[in-house]
């Protein structure tokens, strides 16, 4: 016996997303993600800098440390177009660059204004001819120079970062917004 078939004519159902879905749904990304945006707060050289100050404070902290440790003195040497970290040898009685590469040159941007404050009449175990005399000096006793750095966008001074030490005390970090030091 022969079928006579049967046409089974099956309707296939389409899935997928219309385009108003699609365009409701980039909609709402793009809002969620300017949220996100502004919400961080700040112009990007506000973050550019904090992460150089927080960059030098950490790298001060580790010369204060590691003074302490190996029993040898560092220095901060701030230049124009940057600052580097010196190292007393006692056989040549002089400034020399350490070798450790955590301690090289480093540049500031332009737009950053330091302002340095550094006692005059503490010891700095060099003559004033001395090319790599530091600002700063990090003591074998765990002792500074006193200083104060202050660091600003241009001369807006309303978001002014400083950097400071009585000579005794740790390091301090005062940023805009905080009215106590701060070791952050």
């Amino acid at each position: 016996m022969e079928c006579q078939g049967l046409i089974v004519q099956t309707r296939t159902q389409q899935s997928g997303f219309t385009l108003i879905e699609i365009l409701v749904v980039l909609v709402v990304v793009g809002l969620l993600a300017s949220l996100a945006v502004m919400s961080m707060g700040g112009s990007s050289r506000d973050r550019e800098l904090e992460n150089e100050i927080r960059e030098l404070y950490l790298l001060m902290q580790t010369a204060s440390e590691q003074a302490v440790l190996n029993n040898t003195e560092l220095g901060l040497v701030l230049e124009d177009e940057g600052y580097r970290f010196v190292a007393w040898e006692e056989q040549g009685s002089e400034w020399k660059v350490p070798a450790e590469p955590m301690f090289r040159m480093r540049g500031l941007p332009e737009w950053i204004t330091v302002t340095e404050y550094v006692e005059n009449d503490t010891p700095r175990l060099a003559s004033d001819e001395d090319r790599l005399r530091p600002d700063v000096v990090f003591f074998s006793s765990g002792e500074t120079t006193p200083f104060e750095l202050e660091f600003t966008l241009g001369r807006d001074d309303a978001r002014m970062h400083t950097i400071s030490s009585d000579g005794f005390s740790p390091l301090a970090w005062r940023y805009p917004g905080s009215e106590e030091n701060s070791g952050s």
